[in-house]
């Protein structure tokens, strides 16, 4: 049987974890900028009740935030990564869950080893019980034929008390289930293919699963499809053989515009760091390096400016040194003089798989000494956190 973990309200659960004084107060994420502006990004089960909701702009509710002392924390993915990895790490060792792998930084599939009803439930339980004891994160957890119909399982389980945390959909209550649950709510139907079921007066998940197949097959692609057989209990999706990016972007809009090259750098060389990270991960190597940069265009009384360069790397690799020397090279033939920057990014392209790359007649394979020291980099950054060794920090940086 599928498994599926949810992260409750996953930004915000980890801001009260880790801050045990945010306890039963209203607390929301938001990227929060110099002007007051930015948007809720996660929020906790007592800001929702004051009527506040993700994607709000925080400048349309400052007066309802400061009226109910809501406390507004600022968005910390580096945090939010070290959390979901205990996470990981701590079901891992459990060995309670099989096949376990991390779909994104808050959701989590596997598989359990029962057929039977009342030992999936108890299975379950047992995890969500020890990941809210060992991270203090809540979680919902859902169980069912496919991925597909776990996620499903999972919506019930967040959105009805009853359930306790864990919905188990079983195929003789997936008609119901479905007949209730919105098309826009099903895991891999986008909003292109959501408004075309809802033009052809398909708005229930159980209505989409009525669908014929082959009518299916003429206005949707290979993934939609996928997702109608998933609903209908046959299991196609496979999350260990993830899609391999073709691109590879880091970015960031800054909390406080900058005229500062030093600073835009260090942000730069981080951000290159991470993509190189991200392509060894995916075992492949990356022939151009982007990057970006631009001012606030919302500010139309300030300078604009906005321009982007590709660096061609003279061997495909996924080196970071390298990759992070392209990048501060590239920034350098931007940057200009007399504009605030609002923000900058990096972008990994014309990526291919490490293995039978193909060099330039005068290219030479990357060194195998630095091969070694990307996979001991990875392998401490994974055991003791991201930043336990970083090439992006600029020689001042590290020296302080």
């Amino acid at each position: 049987m599928f498994l599926h973990i949810d992260c409750n309200a996953f930004f915000a659960s980890c801001e009260v974890a880790t801050r045990p004084g945010l306890g039963g107060k209203p607390v929301v994420v938001a990227n929060d900028n110099e002007n007051g502006g930015g948007i809720i990004l996660a929020l906790t089960a007592e800001a929702k009740a004051l009527g506040l909701k993700r994607g709000i702009p925080l400048f349309q509710v400052r007066n309802l935030i400061k009226m109910n002392h809501v406390v507004i924390c600022p968005v910390d993915h580096k945090k939010y990564r070290r959390i979901s990895r205990q996470i990981m790490e701590n079901v891992q060792r459990q060995e309670i869950v099989q096949d376990f792998v991390q779909y994104s930084v808050d959701e989590f599939f596997g598989t359990l080893p029962s057929d039977n009803p009342e030992e999936l439930r108890h299975y379950a339980t047992l995890v969500k019980q020890m990941i809210a004891q060992s991270t203090n994160i809540p979680v919902s957890c859902g169980l069912s034929q496919t991925y597909t119909l776990a996620k499903v399982a999972t919506h019930y389980a967040k959105h009805y008390k009853g359930y306790d945390g864990v919905c188990l959909l079983m195929p003789e209550n997936r008609q119901r289930a479905l007949s209730l649950l919105d098309i826009a709510d099903v895991w891999g139907i986008g909003r292109q293919n959501r408004a075309k079921l809802y033009a052809l007066g398909i708005h229930t998940a159980q209505e989409f699963v009525n669908c014929d197949e082959k009518f299916l097959s003429s206005i949707f692609s290979v993934a939609g499809l996928n997702t109608w057989r998933e609903l209908r209990g046959t299991p196609c999706i496979d999350l260990h053989r993830p899609t391999k990016q073709r691109s590879i972007m880091q970015s960031r809009t800054f909390v406080h515009m900058s005229d500062n090259l030093q600073t835009i750098e260090q942000d730069i060389r981080t951000y290159a760091a991470s993509c190189a990270a991200k392509l060894r991960q995916q075992q492949s190597v990356c022939r151009t390096v982007q990057v970006f940069l631009s001012t606030n265009r919302h500010r139309q009384d300030l300078a604009q400016y906005r321009n982007s360069v590709g660096i061609h790397l003279p061997s495909p690799t996924a080196d970071t040194p390298t990759i992070v020397k392209a990048a501060v090279s590239g920034l350098h033939s931007l940057y200009k003089e007399g504009f605030l920057f609002k923000q900058a990014g990096v972008i990994l392209t014309n990526i291919t798989e490490e293995e039978g790359m193909q060099l330039d007649l005068f290219s030479e394979p990357q060194d195998e000494r630095h091969r070694k020291l990307m996979q001991i980099t990875d392998a401490l950054n994974k055991k003791f956190g991201d930043d336990t060794i970083n090439f992006g920090l600029s020689p001042e940086k590290a020296d302080s």
